[in-house]
């Protein structure tokens, strides 16, 4: 047999692989072929072709793991206990770079499903590979590293600070700095991924300097970076007072208010969220925030937008309002209820219901003033309604019931307070009336139209219990008005009366 012959059988070999492992690839991108290759037991004879000899087929059997892992948390487990990971960890220092980016790719598609899986990434010494792979010359090696780190990072604060020991927050920092959009992107997620868990992680975050060159990027035209920019800046912004402080200077005011409008849902409500998470901490940043337009600006865009999109936007008038009497008049002042009141009428989701039914709550607490500005635009019985609606989630029923509470106790609007007197159940019939107990002793001309508009009537059909405080306030309205006029208005007077009439023997 001549040496060509034998080495025919060699290529055909070699072909027969390549054949394979491309066919594997192909087969796993369509998910209805899944559970057919894993009965087949494609991972045991995937394996040993990530040692292969011929690079291609390396990086291809690579590829067809990262698909499958990709594809469940049961296969995913696979690969694990396949103990194909040591392999893919040794190869990634030394091979090209294809397969450093089919091998990330594999340890992103196992450690997205579960912290446990991400830990058993960490466990075979993947992160350290992962971090080198971020110094790489290809732009495409560094943002597959990026993003497996991320998907490590975001599970939680232990594996996240796994990553941060591994030594790649200052690297992650240079990749945002990199001229490539993609990796740009990548790198700024998994930044907001290490942020999101603790204090102390996004102040590592902050030390190795990401907020100034996040904020240079806010005025990026790709949109998708800006949504991973903003949340990168939301994610350090929302543990402390420090850190929303860090943020504010690297002056992203006024220019962050331009996300408001943009044509993208997503960068919207990534800046309307990192705006919330400024507000929500003192009513100095509050300020800060108002006073460079960004109260009027928020409330645009709740009125442009519908759905998920509205609610940061919507919290954070509640945070703003929450602070003081005069941020909350700001609030009002920028005309941020009716839009609130709108959210509170098309939503459909009760979570959002019930954050702006908190937020008119948080505006209308303060003063009798702002009371009547939330009570004027009619929004208590339809609170009331949503109150009452057995068909409205736990949530949104507390929701209501603190923000009518609220702004009941301050409300001396009486023909806002007077429609309710006819729905309102006992627990919140006692703020109404209680607030009608306060003003009519001190106002005739309210006396005279709580009796012509049916609300005196109303009061005496209102059972109490005696020695309450409902039958306390009833009682001082009643001490308001002359006794006929009491009894006039009592349940079965009409009866004694005509009574009365029945039993008057007329004298002729």
């Amino acid at each position: 047999m001549s040496q060509r012959q034998v080495l025919q059988v060699f290529e055909q070999y070699q072909r027969a692989r390549t054949q394979f492992v491309q066919a594997v690839a192909e087969l796993a991108a369509r998910p209805q072929n899944i559970e057919t290759l894993q009965n087949a037991g494609v991972l045991s004879l995937l394996r040993p072709l990530l040692l292969d000899v011929v690079p291609t087929i390396q990086q291809t059997a690579a590829l067809a793991l990262g698909r499958l892992a990709n594809y469940n948390d049961a296969l995913a487990e696979a690969v694990v206990k396949g103990n194909i990971l040591p392999h893919l960890v040794c190869s990634l220092s030394e091979q090209n770079r294809f397969y450093k980016k089919a091998a990330a790719f594999v340890l992103r598609a196992v450690g997205k499903h579960s912290p446990q899986l991400a830990q058993a990434i960490v466990q075979c010494g993947a992160l350290e590979m992962l971090v080198i792979c971020l110094e790489d010359f290809d732009p495409g090696v560094k943002e597959a590293a990026s993003w497996a780190l991320g998907y490590i990072a975001r599970h939680n604060s232990e594996l996240s600070q796994a990553v941060v020991d591994a030594g790649a927050v200052p690297l992650l920092v240079l990749c945002i700095q990199e001229p490539e959009i993609a990796l740009k992107r990548i790198a700024a997620s998994t930044l907001s991924d290490i942020s999101k868990h603790s204090p102390e992680l996004a102040q590592t975050v902050v030390d190795a300097g990401a907020i100034a060159h996040l904020a240079q990027m806010i005025l990026n035209p790709d949109a998708k970076l800006k949504r991973q920019v903003l949340s990168a800046l939301s994610q350090i912004a929302k543990h402390s007072v420090d850190l929303a402080e860090l943020v504010v200077e690297a002056e992203i005011f006024p220019v962050v208010l331009t996300c408001l409008k943009d044509s993208d849902e997503y960068v919207k409500k990534n800046g309307a969220t990192l705006i919330r998470e400024i507000a929500k901490h003192t009513p100095e940043l509050s300020q800060l925030i108002v006073n460079a337009g960004g109260v009027a600006a928020v409330i645009d865009c709740i009125g442009s937008c519908r759905g998920t999109v509205r609610l940061p936007g919507i919290m954070m008038l509640g945070y703003v309002a929450a602070h003081s009497e005069n941020l909350s008049m700001a609030v009002i002042v920028s005309k941020g209820i009716p839009p609130l009141c709108a959210c509170l009428i098309e939503e459909h989701e009760d979570h959002i219901k019930a954050a702006a039914a908190w937020a008119l709550g948080q505006v209308g607490r303060h003063t009798p003033e702002h009371a009547r500005a939330v009570a004027v635009a009619n929004v208590l019985p339809t609170l009331l309604a949503m109150y009452m609606d057995t068909r409205s989630s736990e949530d949104l029923q507390i929701k209501t019931k603190r923000a009518l509470k609220s702004i009941l106790q301050k409300c001396t609007y009486l023909p806002a307070l007077e429609p309710l007197l006819h729905d309102a159940p006992p627990n919140i019939m006692k703020h109404i009336v209680g607030q009608f107990s306060k003003v009519l002793p001190h106002d005739s001309k309210a006396r005279r139209l709580f009796v012509t508009t049916g609300g005196l009537k109303k009061v005496q059909e209102i059972k109490a219990e005696p020695g309450s405080l409902l039958q306390e306030y009833i009682n001082t309205i009643n001490s308001c008005y002359p006794e006929e006029i009491v009894r006039y208005y009592s349940p079965g007077y009409s009866e004694i009366l005509l009574e009365r009439v029945e039993n008057y023997h007329p004298v002729l």
